[in-house]
């Protein structure tokens, strides 16, 4: 770690290293400047050293290589610099630790310098982003990701709509991790659901054409009353004496009768490879939702991390600025700088925080985004548990990659069991117009419990055993145009399965040649932060010893401000591209084709 002090209000990196560009003599009048009258009751012995030697001194006393984590070469050698303790209650002393460029990491992010309270410009800005702050939790790199993830689950009743505004608040941010949140699509991802519930259909359906390898058996049975208008008329008309019957009947019939088709044209043969082609289809769409669910959330999960890692980018550009404010200040009063310095670095900072505003409610709309692709409950908000780092890396060349993808996706398989499905729709149209041929055996009862006509009642019953056969010879043509039909979809699934092939072939080709070019892009832009950081600490140095501008410290914080972006975005894409590669070739290393818990 590279360790900088703010003596005496003026902020001059380490005094040895103002010292190294402007001499022991301009040292001297910055601090006589800073306070003439403190100033001289001080001793101050520096050596005088040359601006190559810079970074092999050490400032006295005031922190010993061991405190700063500072290894150098050739440890300058003095005594105390301050020996007038009355100074150290008139002037604060301030403490900045900046980024070790060599080893930052996205997952490490930089210690800020904590605000020095007597001097606040833009307060207003600074109260607006306090009250933010409080609103919107701020990031943790520590987050340790809950344990219990059915807490997170949402209403069991799916039709549940909520009526009070206590039942849409988040209470709480959850970090979890990216298994934890593939875990959790899974179970509550609609669309995955409604893949599930498509194939458990297909099942069904397939289950009803295997029905039709079975006879049928029915039962019929009939109650009967029934009155005659003719004897009703005749009883009517007839001598008392000899009345007429009056014709009301009442019996009971049941029919049991057995059928079966011994013959249907290879129309049920058909109808039950049609509907195993169908349960194909939906277990390889269900494969498919799968493979892209995990792409979704993968993309998702790094949207957060982005978005997560812009916050802190942005409040390390928000305090970068206010470090400007106070040197441009201090200057200011020291009579070293300007008002219009001070207002450039005071507008630098109005932009800073614009900017840490915008990041902060572009994280709180990523993890809501998150959380709709998990399917999570109305009153959750989740985040990521992990800092952005590199995912993982890609073994296969570029050839291989293309062959693994021909063998594992899908989608390729799926047009095959269409092109299987419209070959069937073929076959059952074409069976219209053959002969059906069927058995069937019929046993009834019946009982006229009594017969208004005069008839004998009684029981009786009766066996019929027969054979039927059926063909339509002519049907105006309309099964032989059902069939062409079905053929031309023949044609189709193979026309797009010659399509996918060729879209997969690009999809790998544009994952493989993004993910290399992002993997090079990751050690460009650790390089550019690197020269970010010492660009800015050198522009602070040239402003504080008045060789330099407040514009060249704000084009230096810009500078690194857009290359700490751009490693977050590298890293990033990297892993989208990755994640990508990994959808784009499917089931791979798993192999999990109808392995879909």
């Amino acid at each position: 770690m590279v360790t900088f002090r703010y003596l005496f209000g003026v902020s001059l990196g380490t005094v040895v290293i103002a010292v190294g560009y402007c001499g022991t003599a301009l040292a001297q009048n910055l601090v006589s400047l800073a306070n003439r009258n403190a100033a001289a009751q001080l001793s101050l012995e520096v050596a005088s050293v040359s601006a190559t030697d810079t970074k092999n001194l050490q400032p006295g006393t005031l922190k010993t290589a061991s405190e700063t984590g500072v290894t150098f070469n050739q440890p300058l050698t003095g005594k105390k610099v301050w020996n007038d303790p009355a100074l150290a209650t008139n002037f604060q002393i301030l403490e900045t630790v900046a980024f070790n460029s060599n080893q930052m990491q996205l997952a490490q992010l930089p210690q800020l310098p904590e605000n020095n309270q007597e001097i606040q410009p833009n307060q207003p800005n600074r109260q607006n982003q306090q009250n933010q702050d409080n609103q919107l939790e701020e990031y943790d790199e520590s987050l340790e990701p809950v344990q219990d993830t059915e807490q997170l689950n949402p209403n069991a009743n799916p039709l549940q709509l909520p009526t009070k505004t206590e039942e849409v608040t988040v209470d709480e941010v959850t970090p979890i991790t990216l298994e934890q949140a593939l875990k959790l699509a899974r179970q509550n991802n609609q669309s995955f659901k409604e893949a599930r519930l498509n194939l458990n259909q297909a099942q069904q359906r397939l289950q009803e054409a295997l029905g039709a390898e079975f006879p049928t058996l029915s039962l019929q049975t009939d109650f009967q009353r029934t009155t005659s208008a003719t004897s009703e008329i005749r009883a009517a008309n007839s001598d008392p004496n000899f009345p007429s019957p009056d014709g009301v009947t009442t019996d009971i019939n049941a029919t049991l009768q057995l059928n079966y088709d011994i013959y249907t044209g290879g129309r049920r043969s058909s109808q039950i490879a049609r509907a195993q082609a169908q349960v194909r289809a939906q277990q390889l769409a269900l494969e498919q939702a799968a493979e892209q669910l995990r792409l979704d959330v993968k993309n998702a999960y790094y949207d957060v991390q982005e978005a997560d890692s812009q916050v802190e980018i942005a409040r390390a550009a928000v305090e970068d600025a206010k470090q400007s404010v106070r040197d441009a200040q201090l200057l200011q009063e020291a009579g070293l700088g300007t008002r219009f310095d001070v207002l450039q670095a005071e507008v630098d900072l109005a932009n800073e925080e614009q900017n840490l505003t915008r990041a902060i409610s572009q994280r709180r709309i990523r993890r809501r985004q998150f959380v709709e692709v998990l399917g999570l409950s109305q009153q959750k908000e989740v985040t990521a548990a992990a800092p952005p780092e590199v995912a993982g890396s890609w073994d296969l060349s570029l050839e291989e990659t293309i062959v693994q993808a021909f063998q594992n996706r899908a989608e390729l398989q799926q047009q095959l069991a269409q092109r299987r499905i419209a070959q069937e729709e073929k076959d059952i149209a074409l069976a219209n117009v053959k002969p059906q041929v069927s058995l069937f055996s019929r046993y009834d009862v019946r009982n006229i419990i009594d017969s208004g006509a005069g008839a004998g009642t009684g029981l009786g019953d009766g066996l019929a055993i027969g054979a039927r056969l059926q063909w339509n010879f002519y049907d105006g043509g309309q099964s032989q145009a059902r069939a062409r039909q079905a053929q031309q979809d023949v044609a189709i699934a193979e026309n797009r399965f010659d399509q996918l092939r060729n879209q997969i072939r690009r999809e790998v080709e544009q994952a493989f040649f993004n993910l290399k070019s992002n993997r090079d892009n990751i050690d460009t832009a650790r390089l550019a932060v690197e020269q970010a950081e010492e660009s800015l600490r050198l522009a602070r140095l040239r402003f504080q010893a008045g060789v330099g501008t407040q514009t060249d410290v704000i084009n230096a914080q810009s500078a690194l401000t857009q290359a700490r972006g751009n490693l977050l975005r590298a890293i990033i894409d990297y892993n989208r591209s990755l994640a990508q590669l990994k959808r784009s070739v499917s089931n791979y290393p798993d192999n999990r084709l109808f392995d879909t818990p």
